[in-house]
């Protein structure tokens, strides 16, 4: 059986002692139902994965023994995953597998059609820490507090590429790049960019327009799609 893995903060090296939260220690041992002497993957987005052992065993606390490194540090490209929030459940799916395809940083953005005018960053950051133990992953991606989209811009950092998936071009020609790195990846609202901001990316130098098919796809489709083409293209799949 695969071992439970469990994303931690504590420096994890061999023979660390590494402390449990309360939540930590109702989920180990009240949900996996583990006791003392049972192995558990753990990983800190820093020191790559390691076998531990329970070492003790309570309702609200516990230790964890590292005994061997299980896997090295994999960090995924420098890509980032921009998108207007959705309904929770799709927003959830978004951040869910932006992690498990390897996004660096997710941002939600906020534009004049979001649908979302609100998130929970604590939530989704707690839903990207879920999915990385649950895909094998030794890197969780940031997600950062819901920006708008003019601040964005007016701050973005020179010399990362901005790719924004845009609906227009569904049967139409692209100028398609997906070798620069780092990179971004925008998508859109399920209403799409209004004129204005269809003007501000366009004025943008390091703004590219990606096709994404013949056809328009929901926002959340858009993020996957757009994630595997970049990964295949440009990202650590080959």
């Amino acid at each position: 059986m695969s071992l439970v893995r469990l994303h931690v903060e504590h420096p994890l090296g061999e023979g660390q002692i590494v402390p449990l939260d309360p939540a930590q220690a109702h989920y180990l041992f009240g949900v996996m139902r583990l006791g003392a002497g049972a192995e558990v993957e753990l990983f800190n987005g820093r020191d790559g994965a390691w076998r531990a052992e329970v070492a003790e065993a309570g309702k609200k606390r516990g230790l964890l023994a590292c005994r061997a490194r299980s896997a090295p540090q994999r960090d995924p490209p420098d890509l980032w995953l921009l998108f207007a929030p959705l309904k929770k459940a799709r927003t959830d799916f978004v951040v869910e597998k932006a992690t498990e395809l390897g996004a660096r940083r997710i941002c939600p953005v906020q534009t004049e059609f979001t649908n979302a005018e609100r998130i929970r960053r604590d939530r989704l950051q707690a839903t990207a820490v879920e999915a990385a133990e649950q895909c094998g992953g030794t890197f969780v991606p940031e997600v950062a507090e819901l920006v708008r989209l003019d601040r964005l811009l007016a701050d973005w950092p020179e010399g990362r590429a901005l790719m924004v998936a845009d609906e227009a071009l569904a049967g139409a020609a692209s100028e398609q790049d997906l070798a620069s790195a780092p990179a971004a990846l925008l998508i859109g609202p399920e209403g799409g960019f209004s004129d204005a901001e269809r003007g501000r990316l366009a004025a943008r130098h390091e703004v590219t327009r990606l096709r994404l098919g013949p056809r328009i796809l929901r926002a959340e489709t858009a993020a996957v799609a757009a994630l595997t083409l970049w990964q295949a293209g440009a990202g650590d799949w080959t």
